[in-house]
């Protein structure tokens, strides 16, 4: 069966079948081939996934449109098959206007399906203006990076019964202002698992709990390669962390002991072109 390409109609009966949604942070195009291989359903292109895991910022404040448009291009290219999202990164959707020219940047320039930014009913009217225009928008409430440092830092959120119903007030304000779904990042299940149920859109969760009607982590996580920078929340299925840095001692001993590159890993002349060479030196 040929397969197809993934839709908002797509997640949309994912979460009325009660069919979870498998969704990944990336960054470029090889793991964009694989996610592709192994039929993820989302892809997101996270300022989070760019500044902090591609570029070694420490926080993703510093992450610029710029930067956000390489990376997408990149996983756009590699990925056909999921529905892919772009993070508008910090600043990027201080201002309606800003966020309207920013958003169509992420769409005619990169090609993505859907764009993301942070917040609630704070940046509904932003929400409303891009949903307006016919570029889908994805909220993300919870756990904000972006705002991280306003809230206190990297902390769980929903833990007190006035903080959840707040962030439940902002996921229904983003659904009423045309998001299409929502990712809920580092907030308790309990509090994940009621908006879930409340709200007619897919909820996606980051270290959300399993109530979710999608799940997504960090590739660097899922393989083991966030260098010591692994949530709380995330899980390791390989460790490429300790295969790559073996593979990296191995090609550096053997080239010091003269093992490697071999006859067979050489390229070499044409036995009469080699000798008119040495005639000629």
């Amino acid at each position: 069966m040929e397969r197809k390409k993934i839709t908002i109609r797509t997640l949309l009966n994912m979460k009325k079948n009660g069919k979870k949604i498998v969704a990944v942070s990336m960054h470029d195009y090889p793991i964009a081939v694989f996610a592709d291989m192994a039929e993820i359903d989302v892809a997101l292109i996270g300022d989070g996934s760019v500044g902090m895991t591609a570029l070694g910022y420490g926080s993703t404040v510093p992450v610029t449109m710029d930067e956000m448009l390489i990376f997408c291009k990149a996983v756009v290219r590699g990925a056909k098959y999921p529905l892919i999202i772009g993070d508008m990164p910090f600043m990027s959707y201080a201002t309606v206007e800003e966020a309207l020219r920013n958003a169509g940047r992420f769409m005619k320039e990169a090609g993505v399906d859907a764009v993301k930014l942070e917040g609630g009913i704070e940046v509904c009217d932003s929400v409303k203006a891009i949903s307006d225009a016919g570029i889908p928008v994805v909220g993300h409430i919870g756990l904000t990076p972006q705002s991280a440092s306003l809230s206190g830092g990297y902390k769980i959120q929903g833990t007190k019964a006035e903080n959840a119903k707040r962030i439940l007030d902002d996921a229904i304000a983003l659904e009423q202002n045309g998001s299409f779904a929502i990712v809920i990042e580092f907030a308790t299940a309990e509090l994940a698992k009621i908006i879930s149920k409340k709200l007619t859109i897919p909820v996606l969760g980051w270290g959300s709990g399993p109530y979710c009607d999608g799940i997504g982590l960090n590739i660097c996580d899922i393989l083991g390669l966030s260098l010591g920078l692994s949530p709380k929340f995330a899980k390791e299925f390989a460790n490429l962390h300790d295969s790559i840095l073996n593979a990296l001692n191995s090609y550096k001993k053997e080239i010091q002991d003269q093992v490697f590159p071999t006859k067979t890993h050489s390229i070499h002349m044409d036995k009469t072109e080699y000798e008119k060479l040495l005639k000629m030196v």
